[in-house]
C-alpha cells in the first residue's frame, strides 16, 4: 500500500503515545512503571517502513514527547538510533513478525532508552544524590523494560497487522471519505 508516512492514519496513531504516556494505565504497570510507549510504536513502523523513516519517526516522535517530559533529559538520540536499527533489521529479515522477536526487540529497546535517560540524567545531576540516582534509574530501567518485553508482541503485532493490510480500512481512509462525499452531493 506504499510508505506509511503517506498513509493518515499510520501517522496519526503516533500522537496516541504521548497521550498513553499521559494516562500510563495502572493495571499495566510494574513498580508504578508503565511500559515505553515509544518503543511500542517505534518498533512495528521501522520494521514495517525502513530506516530513513524509522529514524525520522523517532525523532518526532522524541519532540513530541520531550514536550510533555518535565525533566532535562531528552528521548530524541535513543529513539532516532532505535528508528534506525529496527528499520535496517526489517529491511534484511522481513521476518521478524515472531512474538518472541518482538517481545525482544521491545525489551532491548526499552533498555537503551532507559539507560539513556539515565546517562543523561546522571552528566546532569553529577553529584552527592549519585546513588540515589543509580538506584532510581535501575529500578525503573529494569521495570520498564518488562513491562514492555511482555506486552510488545500484542501490541507491536498489532499493529503491523494494522498497517500491513492490503484492503483499507473503510471509515479511516481517505478514499472511502471523497467517495462517500461525491455521493452525498449527488
Amino acid at each position: 500500500m506504499g510508505p506509511l508516512y503517506k498513509r493518515p492514519i499510520c501517522v496519526l496513531s503516533g500522537f496516541t503515545v504521548p497521550w498513553l504516556v499521559l494516562v500510563s494505565p495502572s493495571w499495566l504497570s510494574l513498580s508504578g512503571v508503565g511500559p515505553c510507549w515509544a518503543v511500542l510504536w517505534l518498533l512495528p513502523w521501522a520494521l514495517e517502513d525502513g530506516w530513513v523513516s524509522g529514524m525520522i519517526a523517532g525523532f518526532f516522535l522524541g519532540i513530541l514527547l520531550d514536550a510533555i517530559s518535565l525533566g532535562g533529559a531528552t528521548y530524541v538520540p535513543a529513539l532516532v538510533a532505535l528508528g534506525w536499527w529496527w528499520g535496517k533489521l526489517g529491511r534484511r529479515s522481513p521476518l521478524l513478525e515472531g512474538s518472541l522477536n518482538l517481545g525482544l526487540l521491545a525489551w532491548i529497546g526499552s533498555a537503551v532508552v532507559g539507560l539513556s535517560l539515565g546517562a543523561q540524567f546522571l552528566v546532569k545531576e553529577f553529584g552527592e544524590s549519585i546513588f540515589w540516582l543509580l538506584h532510581w534509574s535501575f529500578l525503573t530501567l529494569l521495570s520498564q523494560s518488562i513491562v514492555t518485553g511482555l506486552v510488545a508482541p500484542i501490541i507491536a503485532s498489532l499493529l503491523l497487522l494494522l498497517w500491513r493490510r492490503k484492503r483499507p480500512i473503510p471509515f479511516l481512509e481517505k478514499t472511502r471519505l471523497r467517495k462517500f462525499a461525491r455521493n452525498r452531493k449527488k
